[in-house]
């Protein structure tokens, strides 16, 4: 995996930034780091598996859309104020490069794969365009990639007794954000590599390594950031299996600026893009659209619905976080769609109510419909070995209907309930009955 300054996480601070000055991000920062640190400690990385698969296929869809349409965007040339696409030679010239680079990037593995070939590619465009003196976009054409080493800088911001509170009340809800929004893109990104390389990655581990870099970050005068998709796609594709890789890569890119600036800026674009191009085609999940026609309609929704906010937000952790949201959503009413009752009424005149399906807050009303108070015999049992108490919603409608049986006179009697869930059935206490020996004991209420 590739880190470094995403776009995801600057866009959350430019408010704090322009509001309050460039220091308060600094120490937002390195909060933020603090958090992610926290995160990983207490491992709640895990809550990335969460994630459904239509929501990946989305994310990886809209973020390949947005990799491919970034490149076709640097057909464009500037001049008077505004954007115009390339004409004539200069578009001939473009094109013929990158789709000479994306034909090597394709072709060259099949050669030998002790080389990556998008570096081959690169280093082939760059020597046509260099011996042969052709006039085309370069990186110095985008910007400067020259620079110096950063120093440490404690953030100049108010963090006296008197003032902590009032600071700390400032960045934190940015650093919270950015917190967030630094993990579930990082997480999704080792979700995805993952599958690429059928290994599995440590989330909490990498969640704690995100927050010492971010804090580390903040004192160095840095703005944060996380995993980048689109830097690890290219990593990954060019056969890298290891750490050492993204070292090597950091290495690199600190070489770079330090000295080999002047070079790199005179790589021509169209090998960048032709490059990227190939990059955001291997992203695209293309399986996707094989298995869509046998994905639920509400999954198939989800899929979409991401994958759009993805590319017009260009949010990637706001765009899962609502694909989430929806499938969680989904899932809470198929869920409650689901709990139905089996009745019958034994030799000795007493009612039974076998309950099938979860009881939480989403089938509570569903639950309570089932019954009839009024017309049941003095005698009822409602048994729930095929169901399961999961919440205090569901604690509340048994309330309810304990309750509704209290005022007609009869006894009501809750078997195969866990003792966790009977301590919260205080209306109940003098009615219960409870088979321990055959109880599966859920535990669905345990406070650790």
């Amino acid at each position: 995996m590739v880190s470094g300054g995403a776009g995801a996480t600057v866009v959350v601070l430019i408010a704090l930034a322009s509001s309050h000055g460039v220091e308060y991000l600094f120490a937002a920062v390195a909060l933020a780091g603090v958090l992610q640190l926290l995160v990983g400690i207490f491992k709640l990385g895990k809550f990335v598996r969460l994630i459904p698969q239509p929501v990946m296929y989305g994310f990886l869809n809209g973020l390949a859309v947005i990799i491919f349409m970034a490149q076709v965007a640097q057909f464009k040339i500037s001049g008077d104020g505004a954007d115009a696409w390339m004409q004539g030679p200069a578009l001939y010239i473009m094109a013929g490069l990158t789709l000479l680079t994306i034909a090597i990037v394709a072709l060259f593995p099949k050669i030998t794969k002790a080389l990556p070939a998008s570096l081959v590619a690169i280093l082939v465009v760059f020597g046509i365009v260099y011996f042969f003196n052709i006039d085309t976009k370069k990186v110095l054409d985008i910007a400067s990639v020259s620079g110096s080493l950063p120093s440490f800088h404690i953030p100049d911001v108010p963090f006296g007794w008197d003032t902590f509170w009032d600071t700390l009340k400032i960045i934190f809800p940015y650093s919270l954000v950015m917190a967030g929004v630094g993990l579930i893109e990082t997480l999704l990104t080792l979700n995805m590599v993952d599958e690429i390389t059928r290994t599995r990655g440590q989330s909490n581990r990498e969640a704690a390594a995100q927050g010492i870099a971010n804090i580390a970050n903040g004192f160095f005068g840095g703005m944060g950031g996380c995993a980048m998709v689109a830097q690890t796609l290219v990593n990954v594709g060019s056969g890298a299996r290891a750490r050492l890789s993204a070292i090597i890569g950091a290495m690199t890119i600190l070489l770079i600026i330090l000295v080999g600036g002047p070079v790199i800026e005179q790589i021509p674009m169209a090998a960048l893009v032709g490059v990227m191009m190939v990059v955001a085609i291997g992203t695209f999940e293309w399986v996707s659209f094989k298995v869509i026609n046998k994905m639920p309609k509400h999954d198939i929704f989800v899929l979409i619905l991401v994958a759009v906010v993805t590319v017009v937000l260009h949010n990637l952790a706001l765009a899962v976080l609502i694909g989430v949201i929806v499938s969680s959503l989904v899932f809470a009413w198929e869920s409650a769609k689901r709990i139905r009752a089996r009745k019958h009424i034994d030799e000795n005149g007493v009612k039974h109510y076998e309950i099938y399906g979860p009881l939480f807050f989403g089938s509570t009303t569903t639950f309570i419909e089932k019954f009839d108070v009024e017309n049941d015999p003095d005698e009822v049992v409602i048994d729930f070995k095929e169901s399961k108490v999961v919440d205090m919603s569901a604690i509340d409608a048994l309330n309810k209907i304990t309750a509704r049986y209290q005022n007609e006179g009869k006894t009501l009697h809750l078997r195969y309930l866990s003792p966790d869930c009977l301590k919260l059935l205080t209306n109940a206490e003098s009615v219960i009955e409870v088979n321990i020996i055959e109880d599966p004991t859920y535990r669905v209420m345990l406070n650790k």
